[in-house]
C-alpha cells in the first residue's frame, strides 16, 4: 500500500506541535518534506524516522533559543 502525503496540520497534529513549529525545523533543520506546488507535503515514516534520529531535537537548533 502506498503511503499518503499528508500537510503540515496533520503533521503537527501526529507530533504535538504546533504548525509553526513544523515549518521552523523545514527551514533550520531539514525536515522531510517535498514541495508540491506551493505546498509542503509530509509521508509520517518519514517524519518518524527523522525525530527518531534527532531532528528534532531542541539542542540542535530547531525551537532552541539564540
Amino acid at each position: 500500500m502506498i503511503e499518503p502525503w499528508v500537510s503540515a496540520e496533520v503533521i503537527a497534529e501526529h507530533l504535538g506541535a504546533t504548525k509553526d513549529s513544523i515549518y521552523t525545523w523545514i527551514a533550520r533543520k531539514g525536515t522531510p518534506a517535498h514541495r508540491v506546488g506551493r505546498l509542503g507535503k509530509f509521508q509520517i515514516t518519514e517524519v518518524d524516522q527523522w525525530v527518531r534520529g534527532c531532528g528534532a531535537d531542541a539542542t540542535t537548533g530547531a525551537g532552541a533559543t539564540q
